[in-house]
């Protein structure tokens, strides 16, 4: 069940991927949809979180940790849009979910493998091959109208994402140990469960993202952003619902590949979609290239040899 659970992830992460593309052809703004994607994305998650668990207990340094992470969202999401105005959508969403290989350093140099993060060189090696993949695409792309404009929105980006997975790392640890107040004195083992956290994950976003928009733009977002946002926001909240019932549904072994099939089942699908309903001409090398990175990189190879 976790592995359906994270293909179907991955399938919702593209279709919400290919609402935002589909919102920006039709000429809609990128921060319009984003503001309707996050609003609704916030309301649904209200739904799979507390109302699905029942559990309404709300915790406010857990409210704010999840504002704050939304406003990173917010500029994750804001230079995908500008990244896909100016480049091939299918490679960036490779760029995008090639950062899963790197929070996992992070986490290891921060806390160690006393809280269970080790780095060894399975993870050192898929790092390197993502690398290599991101060179050969950005270099496949020089001849671009705009490419310093993608590069440097794509940058942001793949930053960005780094950042979030590693707060989501960071509270997930924060779960795991019996003392978190220890770690971080405002976190309590009960608070630091709560259910409104994704809810007011998506909601920092979104209300980010009007501050953008609304004073900008002074108007009110169009039918097919409106349409378009409603689809990437309710299939983005569906999807962190599936990731999480994966996660919790996984064997040791099931746990061990659940990031890397979310992340390549993301890639090969919004690189499907382009080719065939944009006939965009994919890079398949250097997006299969990163895909070798990131199962060599986030696959617990000693789970899977001890199994």
């Amino acid at each position: 069940m976790a592995i359906v659970l994270a293909l179907l992830t991955g399938a919702l992460y593209a279709l919400s991927n290919y609402a935002m593309r589909r919102s920006i052809d039709g000429g809609g703004a990128t921060s319009a949809f984003i503001v309707v994607q996050m609003f609704s994305a916030a309301l649904a998650a209200v739904f799979f979180n507390p109302i699905w668990a029942g559990d309404y207990a709300f915790n406010t340094p857990l409210a704010m940790f999840g504002l704050g992470a939304g406003v990173l969202l917010a500029i994750l999401l804001f230079t995908l849009g500008k990244a896909i105005e100016k480049g091939p959508p299918g490679f960036t969403f490779a760029v995008l979910n090639s950062a899963a290989v790197f929070p996992g350093l992070i986490m290891a140099i921060a806390f160690g493998a006393a809280f269970g993060f080790l780095y060894n060189a399975w993870h050192a090696v898929g790092s390197i091959v993502v690398i290599i993949g991101l060179f050969l695409g950005a270099r496949g792309m020089a001849k671009i109208q705009d490419f310093k404009g993608w590069w440097s929105f794509s940058a942001i980006m793949f930053s960005m994402n780094i950042a979030i997975f590693v707060l989501l790392q960071f509270r997930a640890m924060l779960i795991n140990v019996p003392h978190p107040e220890e770690i971080v004195s405002f976190f309590t083992s009960v608070g630091i469960r709560s259910q409104w956290f994704i809810p007011l994950y998506y909601l920092g976003a979104a209300l980010t993202q009007s501050l953008i928009f609304f004073p900008s733009e002074k108007r009110l977002p169009q039918k097919r952003e409106i349409t378009s946002g409603l689809l990437g926001g309710i299939a983005n909240s569906a999807g962190t619902f599936c990731l999480i019932r994966s996660t919790e549904a996984a064997t040791g072994l099931e746990n061990a590949v659940i990031f890397p099939i979310l992340s390549v089942t993301t890639i090969i699908l919004s690189n499907l979609w382009g080719q065939q309903l944009y006939k965009e001409r994919v890079n398949w090398f250097a997006c299969a290239v990163c895909v070798v990175g990131l199962i060599i990189g986030t696959v617990e190879w000693s789970v899977i040899f001890s199994g």
